[in-house]
C-alpha cells in the first residue's frame, strides 16, 4: 500500500511538472504579444506586426503541447486519485469546469482566428483576437489557481451527509484570498518566464548578427517587461504570500525556512543543508531578525517553529521543501539583478553592442522555469501531509485499487511518450526561430491599412 501511495504520487507529480512547462510560456507571452500588436496598430510599423506574429507562432506550438500534457492529469483524478474526486469533486470540479467551458474554448477559438484569419480580418479586428487570446489565456490560469487554493486554504463549502464536500459559495470560492494572491504571484511568474525567453531569442539574433531589427524588439520587450514583472514577484505578490502562509500554514513556513525551534527574532537562512533528524541547519548563512521583520514587521516578533506542532503534520519532505522553496527565491534575486543590468544598459544605448550581456541574457533563459517549478513545488510540498488542507490528507485520497505495478507500468508509459513529445516540441520550436519572423526585417516604419481605409 505504501509502494502504490508513493508511485500515484510521483505519477502526478511527474505530469503536472511536465505539463507546466508549457502553459507558463502561453501565459506569460500573451501580454506581450498584445503589447506587439498595438504598438504595430498604433505606429502603422509592419516590422512589430511580424514580431506578433512569429511569437503567436511559438504560443501556439505551446499551446497544443499544453492541451495534449494537460488532459491526462484530468483522468488521474478518477484512476489514481478516486476518494479525493469523490470526496471534492462537488468543489474542484466548478473551477476545472469552468476553465475548459470558457477559458480553453476562448483561447482556442481566437488563436485560430489571429493565426490564420490575418488577411480576412482588420487590422483592429486581428488586435481584439490577440487580446482575447490573452484573456482566455489568464482566465485559464484563473481557474485551475482557485482549484488549487481551496486545497491549500479552503473556503465556502459544506459538508454533506455522506461526508464529501459542496460548493456554498461559487462567489466565495472565486474570490478565495489565497487564490487572488496566488495568482499575482503566478502570473507575474509567467511573465517573467515570456520575458526571459523572447529577450533571450533577441540576444540570440544579436549575437549571431542576423535578424537585428526583430532582436532589439524582442529585448527591448522583453528586457523591460521582465524587470517591472520580477520586481512585482518579490513585492508586493511574494511578499503578500509569505504573510499569508506565514498566517494559515505556520508550520510549512517554519519547514520552508528551516526554522525547527520557535524563536523571538528568528533568522532567515540564506544557505545551508536541513539536518531533520537533528533539527538543526547544518553550515548556516543566516541574517539574523529578518524573518521576524519579513513576517510580521518588527524584528522581535516570535515565529512559531516546527518544535510547535505535532510530528504527523510536518510537510513529509522537509529537505526538499526547504531547497525548492530557497531556489526560487535565490533566482528571483538573480532575475532581478540581469533585468536591472538590462534596463540601465538599454536606457544608456548600450544593451544592443554589449556582448557579455546578451550572453548573460540568453543563458538565462532556462532559469524562469527551473524558478517556476520550484515555486509549484513549495506550494504542493509545503501543503502535505494534506490533500485539502485540514479536512482531507494525501494518504487517504489516493486509489487504493490501483497496484503500485499499474501506476509505474503507466508512468513509465508516460515517460516515454513525453520524451519524443519534447523532442517534437523543441524541434518545432527551432524550426521557427532558425526561419526567424521574416526574411527581410522592414527598418523603415511601414503602414498597415486598416479596412475600410
Amino acid at each position: 500500500m505504501e509502494t502504490a501511495y508513493f508511485i500515484h504520487r510521483l505519477h502526478f507529480a511527474f505530469l503536472v511538472t511536465f505539463h507546466y512547462l508549457f502553459p507558463q510560456l502561453t501565459m506569460g507571452l500573451a501580454p506581450l504579444i498584445v503589447v506587439l500588436k498595438t504598438i504595430a496598430l498604433r505606429n502603422g510599423n509592419q516590422t512589430y506586426n511580424n514580431a506578433a506574429r512569429f511569437w503567436m507562432k511559438i504560443f501556439g506550438i505551446n499551446f497544443v503541447l499544453g492541451v495534449v500534457t494537460g488532459i491526462p492529469m484530468e483522468f488521474q483524478f478518477g484512476t489514481n486519485w478516486a476518494r479525493f474526486s469523490q470526496m471534492t469533486g462537488g468543489v474542484i470540479g466548478q473551477g476545472l469546469v469552468m476553465e475548459g467551458v470558457f477559458s480553453f474554448f476562448l483561447e482556442s477559438a481566437f488563436l485560430g482566428l489571429f493565426l490564420f484569419g490575418e488577411k480576412r480580418l482588420s487590422q483592429l479586428a486581428h488586435w481584439w483576437s490577440g487580446f482575447m487570446v490573452f484573456v482566455g489565456s489568464w482566465l485559464s490560469g484563473f481557474f485551475i489557481i482557485v482549484t488549487d487554493a481551496w486545497m491549500q486554504h479552503p473556503v465556502a463549502f459544506t459538508r454533506l451527509p455522506d461526508g464529501s464536500y459542496q460548493v456554498s459559495s461559487f462567489l466565495g470560492l472565486l474570490l478565495n484570498p489565497w487564490a487572488l494572491i496566488q495568482y499575482a504571484h503566478n502570473m507575474s511568474g509567467a511573465v517573467i518566464t515570456g520575458s526571459f525567453v523572447m529577450a533571450a531569442i533577441g540576444a540570440f539574433y544579436l549575437l549571431n548578427e542576423r535578424s537585428q531589427e526583430y532582436g532589439r524588439i524582442f529585448l527591448r520587450v522583453g528586457v523591460i517587461a521582465g524587470f517591472i514583472f520580477s520586481a512585482l514577484q518579490i513585492f508586493p505578490t511574494g511578499d503578500l504570500h509569505g504573510r499569508y502562509v506565514a498566517k494559515h500554514q505556520p508550520i510549512t513556513t517554519a519547514a520552508m525556512e528551516g526554522l525547527f525551534r520557535t524563536e523571538q527574532g528568528a533568522p532567515i537562512v540564506l544557505l545551508g543543508q536541513p539536518d531533520v533528524e537533528h533539527q538543526r541547519i547544518d553550515n548556516p548563512i543566516a541574517v539574523n531578525k529578518v524573518l521576524s521583520f519579513l513576517i510580521y514587521g518588527t524584528t522581535e516578533a516570535q515565529v512559531q517553529g516546527l518544535n510547535a506542532f505535532p510530528k504527523e503534520d510536518w510537510p513529509t519532505n522537509i529537505p526538499l521543501l526547504f531547497f525548492s522553496y530557497h531556489i526560487m527565491a535565490g533566482l528571483g534575486t538573480i532575475f532581478i539583478a540581469v533585468m536591472t543590468l538590462g534596463v540601465l544598459f538599454l536606457w544608456r544605448n548600450r544593451l544592443f553592442t554589449t556582448r557579455w550581456l546578451l550572453w548573460v541574457i540568453m543563458l538565462c533563459l532556462p532559469f524562469p522555469y527551473i524558478a517556476n517549478t520550484a515555486g509549484w513545488l513549495t506550494a504542493e510540498v509545503g501543503r502535505q501531509p494534506w490533500l485539502v488542507y485540514g479536512l482531507m490528507r494525501t494518504t487517504v485520497g489516493f486509489s487504493s485499487n490501483v497496484s503500485a505495478g499499474n501506476g509505474m507500468f503507466t508512468l513509465l508509459g508516460f515517460m516515454g511518450l513525453y520524451a519524443l513529445l519534447a523532442i517534437f516540441f523543441l524541434f518545432l520550436v527551432h524550426r521557427e526561430i532558425e526561419h526567424g519572423p521574416g526574411t527581410q526585417p522592414n527598418v523603415e516604419a511601414q503602414p498597415i491599412t486598416l479596412a475600410g481605409d
